[in-house]
C-alpha cells in the first residue's frame, strides 16, 4: 500500500471518528440542576412552568423544574422553611414572611397590577357600575388574603375608606358564587378565568378587572431560599432567566400558551384565550422591582395583619438579581 493511500485511509478514519464523536458526544452530557418550586394557590400563570419545560426554556439554562402546588402563601412559606422547595411563586404580600423569620426572600417580580383578579356580580344584579358598590357585601377567600385587600383598596379608590365595601371571607370561589346566586352577597373577588367561565355559563357578570383600579402593585413574586442565594447565586440567576425566557416564549406563542393553560386548568380554550390577555398585561419581562408597587405592597401588610409595622425594604426583597425601577 502506498504512503498516499495509507494517509487517505487515516484521514477517512479520523473523519469518521470525529463524526461519531459528534453524534455521541465527546463526553458525558451535562446533568441538569434539579430544583423544586412551590406555587401558591390556583393561577393560570403556574401552568407556564411545565409548558416551558416541554419546549426547553428551562433546559436552556441547565435546569429541570419540579412544581409543587400549595393551597396558599402560608403553605408555600412553610415548604421554603422546611427546605422542601428552593423557590416559591407567591403573592406580593407574601414578601413579608421573610421579616417574620422565613429563610426565603423575594428575588424578582412576576407580575404587576392585578389584572388576573376580577370582581363578579350576579347576572341580574342591581350593581351596574363601580359606583353602585357602596355598602355592598363582597366575597373574598380568607381574612388576610390578597382578595380581601383588593376589595378594601377598591373601596378606598372610590373615596369610601377601607370599609365602604364589606368584605366577607367565604373560602373557595365556588362557595362565593353560590352566595352570589342566593343573594347572600352582592359580588365576589375571583380570578379572571373563573369570572369569564361563570359569565359564559350565565351564572355571573364581570364588573371589572382589578388591574384597572390598582395600578401600582406586585401581584406575584418569585421567592428564593436565602441559603441557596448565599451558596449558589448562579442557580438563582439561571432560574430567573429560565422563567423570563418562558414568559417570552408564551407571549410569542400565544396559541401554545392557551392550549397548555386550558389543559392544566380544565377550562375551555375560549375562556383561557380571553383570560390570557389579562395575564400578558401584568406579566413582567425582566422581574424589575417597582418602588411605587413595593410601597403599595408594604402598606397592605399591616392592614392584612401579616405584620404589625411595615418592614424595611431589604427585608421585603433582594435587589441583586433584577433591575430596580424608581
Amino acid at each position: 500500500m502506498t504512503t498516499a493511500s495509507t494517509l487517505a485511509r487515516a484521514l477517512r478514519t479520523g473523519a469518521l471518528s470525529l463524526a461519531v464523536a459528534s453524534l455521541l458526544g465527546a463526553g458525558p452530557a451535562l446533568a441538569l440542576d434539579k430544583v423544586r418550586a412551590g406555587t401558591s394557590g390556583l393561577a393560570l400563570l403556574w401552568s407556564f412552568i411545565e409548558a416551558g419545560s416541554k419546549v426547553g426554556t428551562w433546559q436552556k439554562y441547565g435546569i429541570e423544574v419540579e412544581r409543587l402546588e400549595f393551597a396558599g402563601d402560608a403553605v408555600t412559606q412553610q415548604a421554603l422553611t422546611a427546605g422542601s422547595v428552593q423557590f416559591g411563586f407567591g403573592s406580593g404580600p407574601g414578601m413579608a414572611y421573610h421579616s417574620k423569620g422565613v429563610p426565603a426572600i423575594a428575588v424578582a417580580a412576576v407580575a404587576g397590577p392585578p389584572f388576573s383578579f376580577a370582581l363578579i356580580v350576579g347576572p341580574n344584579s342591581r350593581i351596574k357600575t363601580v359606583a353602585d358598590l357602596k355598602d355592598a357585601k363582597i366575597g373574598v377567600t380568607t381574612a388576610g388574603s390578597v382578595t380581601q385587600w383588593l376589595a378594601r383598596e377598591l373601596s378606598r379608590k372610590q373615596g369610601w375608606g377601607p370599609t365602604g365595601i364589606t368584605d366577607m371571607p367565604l373560602g373557595s370561589v365556588r362557595t362565593q358564587l353560590v352566595a352570589v346566586k342566593s343573594g347572600e352577597i352582592d359580588g365576589s373577588v375571583t380570578t379572571a378565568e373563573s369570572a369569564y367561565f361563570y359569565e359564559a355559563q350565565k351564572e355571573a357578570r364581570t364588573l371589572l378587572l382589578f388591574g384597572d383600579i390598582v395600578t401600582d402593585f406586585h401581584t406575584h413574586v418569585i421567592l428564593a431560599s436565602t441559603d441557596l442565594i448565599a451558596k449558589n447565586p448562579d442557580l438563582v440567576t439561571r432560574f430567573l432567566k429560565g422563567w423570563f425566557a418562558t414568559v417570552a416564549y408564551m407571549k410569542a406563542n400565544r396559541a401554545y400558551a392557551v392550549k397548555e393553560a386550558a389543559a392544566a386548568m380544565r377550562y375551555p380554550e375560549s375562556i383561557i384565550d380571553r383570560a390570557m390577555d389579562a395575564q400578558f398585561k401584568m406579566l413582567s419581562d425582566d422581574g424589575a422591582w417597582n418602588q411605587a408597587a413595593i410601597t403599595k405592597v408594604s402598606s397592605s401588610l399591616v392592614e392584612l395583619g401579616i405584620v404589625e409595622k411595615e418592614p424595611p425594604r431589604n427585608m421585603l426583597y433582594n435587589d441583586k438579581f433584577v433591575p430596580v425601577q424608581p
